[in-house]
This record gives C-alpha cells, sequence and structure tokens, in this order.
C-alpha cells in the first residue's frame, strides 16, 4: 500500500519554520511520507535537517523586499527559477497537499503547487498577513489564522481562525535541566531575553547596558543570536549568553520566570501557553512592515503583555523596564491563566487532512 505524501515549506527565520517542526512528528505517527521544500541556505536546512525521516529539497528563492536594492531587479528571475524547481519536484513527490508556513521560500512552492494542482493550505500567525503569504494566498485552498483579527485580512469565504499552534515539548522542559545547562542556582528569580532566531542588537545593548544593576536582583539567560557574544561579559556571575537554542529551549524557559521579548507571533503564544509574565519589544516600523507591532499592541490589550517601543530602549535602563514588568505581574498572570487559544500539533494536522487531494 502507497503511503500518503505531504510536503511542507516555510522558511527565512526560525518562526517559519517552528509550526512545521511541531507537525513533522503526528505526520510521521499518521505514516506519512514527508518532505520539505526549502532555500539553499536558509535556517530551514539546518532546522529540518535534525528531523529523521524527512527529505529536504533545496530551490532558489528570491527575498521579498519593501525597501530599494539592487537584487529587486534579480530576484524575481530567481523565483521564476524556484517555480520551475519546485513543480519539478513536486511531479515527482505527487503530495496530496502541501503546507505553507510562509516566507519568501514558500511563495515558488505554493504557485508550483498551484500549477500541479495540488491543494495548499496556508498558515498565517502575525495579525496582518506578511509579504509571502500575501502573494500565496489567492493560490490557497485554505487559510488558517492564529489571531481572529487576521480574517479581516484574508479571504473569508475560505480562511479559518484555529489559533496558535504550540509544540507539546515545551511542557517537557525541566526546570533543573535549565538551571543544570546555565549553571544559575535558581536561588534568584530568571529573566530570559530572547531576540529571535537572528538575534536582536537592541535587546543585546539593552541588557548589557544595564547589567550589572539587572544583576544586583536577578539572574539572566540571554538568547543574543549567532555571533553575537560579549566576551567581556563571559564569566559574569548570574549572566549566561546562549547563541541559539533549540532541544534545550523547553529547559531554559522552566528555569525562567519572566521574558523580555520581541513580538514574533510563535514565540509570545508560546510564552503565553506556559504562563509566563513578558515584556515585548517589537521589532520597529522602520526596520519591518509592522508586523511585531500589531501583535504585541493586540497581547497588550488582551492584558496578557508588557509593551515598549524599541525607539524607547536607549532611555529606559533595563533593570526599570523588568521592574515595570514585575509590578504587572499580577494581572498579566490572572489573563494568561483565562487564555486559551491554542491548537495542538495533532488538532492542526487533522484540520489540514481535510484539505488534501
Amino acid at each position: 500500500m502507497t503511503r500518503p505524501t505531504i510536503v511542507l515549506t516555510g522558511g527565512g527565520t526560525a518562526g517559519h519554520v517552528s509550526v512545521n517542526e511541531a507537525l513533522i512528528p503526528v505526520l510521521r505517527d499518521k505514516q506519512y511520507d514527508i518532505h520539505y521544500i526549502g532555500s539553499h541556505d536558509g535556517i530551514e536546512k539546518e532546522l529540518i535537517r535534525r528531523h529523521q525521516g524527512v527529505a529536504y529539497h533545496a530551490i532558489q528563492s528570491g527575498k521579498l523586499r519593501r525597501y530599494f536594492s539592487v537584487k529587486n531587479f534579480t530576484d524575481p528571475f530567481r523565483v521564476v527559477a524556484g517555480v520551475g524547481q519546485a513543480y519539478r519536484l513536486l511531479k515527482r513527490i505527487r503530495p496530496s497537499i502541501v503546507f505553507s508556513k510562509g516566507g519568501f521560500v514558500s511563495v515558488p512552492v505554493v504557485l508550483a503547487a498551484k500549477l500541479a494542482n495540488i491543494p495548499v493550505v496556508a498558515h498565517e500567525s502575525d495579525v496582518t498577513p506578511g509579504l509571502a503569504n500575501k502573494i500565496s494566498l489567492p493560490f490557497a485552498a485554505h487559510i488558517f489564522t492564529v489571531f481572529e483579527s487576521t480574517l479581516d485580512y484574508v479571504p473569508a469565504d475560505k480562511s479559518t481562525h484555529v489559533g496558535a499552534i504550540v509544540r507539546p515539548e515545551l511542557f517537557e522542559g525541566k526546570k533543573e535541566e535549565g538551571l543544570r545547562l546555565t549553571g544559575l542556582t535558581g536561588s534568584r528569580p530568571v529573566v530570559i531575553v530572547m531576540g529571535g532566531s537572528q538575534g536582536s542588537k537592541a535587546l543585546n545593548d539593552m541588557i548589557r547596558d544595564d547589567i550589572s544593576n539587572v544583576l544586583q536582583s536577578y539572574d539572566v539567560i540571554h538568547l543574543c543570536g549567532r555571533g553575537n557574544r560579549d566576551a567581556s561579559k563571559e564569566g559574569m556571575e548570574g549572566y549566561v549568553q546562549i547563541e541559539y537554542a533549540t532541544t534545550e529551549l523547553p529547559h531554559l524557559l522552566a528555569a525562567s520566570d519572566y521574558a523580555l521579548t520581541r513580538a514574533g507571533s510563535n514565540a509570545i503564544f508560546e510564552l503565553l501557553a506556559l504562563e509566563k509574565p513578558m515584556m515585548l519589544i517589537p521589532l520597529s516600523a522602520s526596520q519591518s512592515r509592522g508586523d511585531q507591532i500589531l501583535n504585541a499592541r493586540h497581547f497588550e490589550s488582551l492584558k496578557l503583555a508588557e509593551v515598549i517601543e524599541e525607539e524607547q530602549l536607549p532611555m529606559v535602563p533595563a533593570s526599570e523596564i523588568i521592574a515595570r514588568l514585575i509590578e504587572a505581574e499580577p494581572v498579566l498572570r490572572e489573563q494568561m491563566k483565562k487564555a486559551s487559544d491554542v491548537k495542538t500539533p495533532e488538532q492542526m494536522v487533522n484540520l489540514i487532512l481535510l484539505h488534501e487531494n
């Protein structure tokens, strides 16, 4: 008997990959042949190759920029080439469905799937669709959204609000293991600082510029991004720099009491599921399309998080930002206990497979 086949796609940042990673074990249990189409050098290649039994295929893709760059003139040709490569892959693999998590590498795959008459299910994590998903959504058979308000920005007749997909392994983190990994004692509250998979100079500078004051009351786990360690602060008691966390992240979160973080959808919903009081520092509008600002303001309106704009960081020391978070903690914890807008990976897979050929 031939096993059913699914193609997953998405990349560029860890947020465009983590949902797919959550679905892979469920699809494997359902005896699906799993293929992943990503870029040649994106973070998705590294992350997906950790999963046994998933065939990874690299195609060309062009970054979709909202600013001037010479590459804006050449990347459309890379996208066209990627469509051709994806089309040939899909005709050979013959999946019953494609699941797209977004990111620039997903565009050629979605277009190729449409040409090959293979249904595409897309997933949008942010309040408003990103540029890649805006291009792809007209070709999707169905669209799932994390935020209910996103339904105002996508075709209503083929869209469903499902909430966030939270990886079960996040709940398996052990505080003791997190303390062992970091060398912290657990005698003081722990603040985890997360700047996203690529790191954040603004968040790195914020915590480091005031680290002496912060360490008077708290220990700090600092996920600073690859290549962003500060050698001058290595060995400071209570301050641990980690460039990037994968399988150890659940333990690091279990060991943490508070979070200072960017406002990517996946990260903030995971912190919500773990009931970690969080201060959101969204990527500024000058550096992005403003999706993190919308995410942060939505959480703030529901009293699920505190928010400070990136532009304010140079004027407000980290110790004061943490103090503000501590002050809001009782309200945040009360509201987080009421929130339940999440799906398990198994529930999500079942919804996706409703649309396969």
